[in-house]
């Protein structure tokens, strides 16, 4: 049987009852088909990049599933049916993950592995830019780059 990762996004207006019930009711669609399921985390009611649906937020739920194909098929046909069911994703793994998941992992614990790398150990602070030899600008003084200013003919105050 193939090894399966399964995240659903519920609407935001169920109760956490509710989602627990969907994922029993899913959880049974997959042991009648000679499946199984692992891990389940609830991930909780989160903010949506964008609204789908109208709804602003969902509760996020992860399955790991071992099942045959058919099983999450069917899983997944009810998913797009039910309109409790915002969105879902599928993929199949080559193993399940030991532990907890990503998303369950405190930020303290996936800054210290160094997920987000990049600047090191030097603090960023606005304006921290790298100006190369450009010396500091200068305004108004009739400076820079194209010389001084000439004056225009035919207007007060210019060459006659």
């Amino acid at each position: 049987m193939a090894l399966y990762e399964h995240v659903f996004l519920a609407r935001q207006d169920l109760s956490q009852q509710q989602v627990d019930a969907l994922v029993e009711h899913y959880k049974g669609i997959i042991t009648a088909a000679g499946g199984s399921v692992g891990r389940v985390e609830n991930w909780g009611l989160k903010s949506l990049t964008y609204r789908i649906n109208k709804n602003r937020k969902a509760y996020y739920t992860l399955m790991d599933i071992t099942a045959p194909s058919a099983a999450v098929k069917e899983v997944e046909r009810q998913q797009g049916l039910s309109e409790d069911i915002l969105r879902f994703l599928t993929i199949k793994v080559e193993a399940h993950e030991e532990g907890v998941s990503a998303m369950m992992q405190k930020r303290e614990e996936r800054s210290e592995r160094g997920e987000r790398g990049g600047f090191g150990d030097r603090p960023r602070s606005f304006g921290d830019r790298d100006r190369g030899d450009r010396g500091p600008r200068s305004f108004g003084d009739g400076g820079g780059d194209r010389g001084p200013r000439r004056p225009r003919e035919g207007v007060e105050g210019g060459a006659e």
